[in-house]
């Protein structure tokens, strides 16, 4: 700086005065600051970042439970509802229940008013008698998947987000269904409806043990701060749908059955109203064994006169999916619905395949087929009306899966999926799916609108072909055999596949696996009664019915190979052509099945297995053994009459294996 003649530096010039006139000469400059926000605080600020939502659709003209009511009516009767759930049959009165979650400080209550107003502003309370009424149950109903995220990650330990957005939980010392833990309330009526003893997977327990239990689990529930409650519904056939409500005490289950049932809109959420059927879910803790008819700290318990369902000791989500499923085994029939465990697709053209097969067999592979829509991959219902699923979601394994082997699982998991007992890398969250350190049983369970292919709503045309998929490691069964009814019902009810289990001597040879239904464990009634209405259908809707075996030709495990993938795509697309129906078909020996001499794209040879053996005299000495097998399995059943006499209980015994 220059110094004047004082030795002091020189003052500064004033700087130009800076214009800021706009071009509209109203005084002022561009300016990009936004206006001060309406929050005075920071409670206030986050309560803006969230919107409460507008109504979806007007509630005039409504039918529903809770229609033409003001809104803080009808939230006064859903935690009523929600209430009488949970009630003590002892008390005879619900808890004290109230909207939102409990960690919530007051000062958030303007929070409360911003959320979606189905689950989160708060109504009036229900009153009880005695010292429960002391406390407040907080319901969180309905979460999203993203607030159940939040719950998940931040309560329970074991839940991490993954790398490719699925959340990732734990289900406890269970890893898998308990299925001798299973039980039915024996009373007057299921006595005589239900399957018991010998082959059954009905335990029964009695009416009193059972509300032991429940009120074990209800009390249980009303002690926890929150409950997670989910209103939804099953099957897509809207004249045959069943409202569920599933009270739980994890977000891990709420997500899970979020994404396996089918969501509600927000209007049928608001008219829901009583649901058809309640399970209360208490997870980790477990039944006293010291109860009645209980074998373990496990338990879970089937009312179906009261339509309720509980578990206790078992934190594994898979235990509610498949219980409700048994529950649809029981209540479809009695509306003349099939209920089936099985794929379904449809062809571009509105023809309609069902899949059956056990674990192993192929059906997920075979049913996804990207020149066909997807209907389901599990559980569905055969009614007048035709095909409908039964879920609203996809519950697929893990173990070794990989983007090649199945892209569609693979995409499917992002986020809102659930992922079951996976192990990921503790650094960058990517799972590794061929890990088995927690469980081979790893899951994930996402919505079905996640397969690009889906067909929303999951509905279709009767079924065209009846396709019953068998991996047989003994290497006798062809590749495919067209199926009479006799022939259909017989297999149908066998579930027949083979599993391949190591000796001590290192050897390796096939065991028969045998399963009712392709699906005992979930069924009610007796297995004949489903085979029976299986056939009517099939013979009232033209259905073909189909037996492929996936597994071994040129001989059993360890001396045949397994037939190839390529040759079975052909003979399913053959099956949906409707061109396998035209071929010349000849008869094989001991089970009398009807095979084609030729498929285009398949080698002649492999359709006769015994062409492909080279010891014909070890082929037919396995050929027999698998027969007999047959035979002692079908014992459980040839007592039993279906209908008035025991005409059609013979037809199917003789479409079994002669010799």
């Amino acid at each position: 700086m220059a110094a004047n003649g004082t030795g002091l530096p020189m003052a500064r010039k004033p700087l130009a005065k800076i214009v800021t006139e706009d071009k509209q000469g109203n005084g002022l400059c561009h300016d990009d600051s936004a206006k001060g926000i309406k929050a005075q605080t920071i409670d206030e600020l986050h309560s803006l970042q969230k919107k409460r939502s507008a109504p979806t659709t007007p509630l005039e003209g409504n039918q529903g439970a809770f229609a033409s009511l003001p809104d803080d009516e009808r939230r006064r009767q859903q935690l009523q509802s929600i209430s009488a759930s949970l009630a003590s049959l002892t008390r005879g009165a619900g808890p004290k229940v109230v909207r939102g979650d409990p960690a919530a400080k007051s000062s958030q209550a303007v929070e409360h008013v911003a959320h979606r107003h189905h689950h989160h502003v708060e109504a009036p309370t229900i009153s009880v008698s005695d010292d429960s009424s002391l406390k407040f149950t907080h319901v969180l109903y309905n979460l999203s998947p993203a607030e159940l995220y939040e719950q998940a990650i931040k309560y329970e330990k074991g839940s991490f987000i993954t790398s490719s957005g699925a959340l990732a939980t734990l289900s406890g010392a269970k890893t898998g269904r308990s299925p001798r833990d299973k039980r039915v309330v024996m009373d007057d009526t299921t006595q005589n409806e239900l399957w018991w003893g010998r082959g059954s997977p009905n335990i029964e327990m009695d009416e009193h043990t059972f509300l032991v239990n429940r009120e074990r689990a209800v009390d249980y529930l009303n002690s926890l701060d929150k409950v997670f409650v989910n209103d939804q519904f099953l099957n897509w056939d809207p004249q045959n749908r069943i409202k569920v409500r599933i009270v739980s005490a994890r977000a891990y289950h709420s997500l899970f059955m979020h994404n396996m049932c089918i969501r509600p809109t927000d209007e049928e959420l608001e008219n829901f109203g009583t649901p058809d059927f309640t399970i209360y879910n208490a997870g980790q803790f477990p039944c006293n064994r010291y109860t009645h008819y209980m074998t373990s700290s496990t338990s879970t318990d089937l009312n179906l006169a009261r339509k309720e369902m509980v578990i206790l000791g078992t934190q594994y989500a898979g235990e509610m999916k498949k219980g409700l499923f048994s529950v649809m085994h029981y209540l479809m029939p009695k509306r003349q619905i099939l209920s089936l465990h099985s794929g379904c697709n449809m062809g571009i053209d509105g023809d309609v395949a069902l899949f059956f097969g056990l674990s192993g067999t192929g059906k997920t592979t075979l049913s996804t087929d990207h020149n066909r829509y997807l209907i389901g991959d599990d559980e569905h219902c055969w009614s007048d009306y035709g095909v409908s699923n039964i879920e609203g979601g996809c519950y697929a394994k893990c173990i070794d899966l990989s983007r090649e082997k199945e892209p569609d699982i693979w995409n499917a998991i992002k986020f809102g999926t659930v992922l079951e007992n996976v192990v990921f890398d503790e650094h960058t969250r990517e799972v590794e799916y061929g890990d088995k350190s927690v469980t081979e049983n790893t899951r994930a369970a996402y919505p079905i609108e996640y397969i690009p292919n889906a067909k929303l709503p999951c509905i279709g045309p009767h079924p065209k072909n009846v396709i019953l998929l068998a991996c047989d490691a003994f290497g006798v069964l062809p590749p495919v055999s067209k199926l009479n009814l006799a022939q259909t019902m017989y297999h149908f009810i066998s579930g027949y596949t083979a599993l391949v289990a190591g000796t001590e001597d290192g050897i390796k040879e096939p065991t028969a696996t045998f399963s009712a239904c392709f699906g005992a464990a979930f069924i009610m009634l007796h297995p004949t009664k489903y085979a029976a209405m299986l056939a009517e259908k099939m013979q009232k809707h033209g259905a073909t019915g189909w037996l492929v075996n996936t597994g071994w030709s040129g001989g059993s495990y360890g001396s045949g190979n397994r037939i190839k993938l390529a040759y079975t795509r052909r003979i399913i697309d053959a099956i949906h052509s409707g061109s396998l129906l035209n071929a010349t078909y000849e008869k094989t020996d001991v089970f009398g099945l009807e095979i084609p001499t030729e498929i285009e794209g398949v080698p002649s040879e492999i359709l006769r297995p015994e062409n492909t053996w080279g010891d014909k005299k070890a082929y037919k000495n396995t050929l027999l053994k698998l027969g007999g097998l047959f035979k002692n399995n079908f014992e459980t059943f040839t007592n039993y009459k279906i209908g008035k006499d025991t005409m059609l209980t013979q037809e199917i015994l003789a479409a079994g294996p002669n010799f």
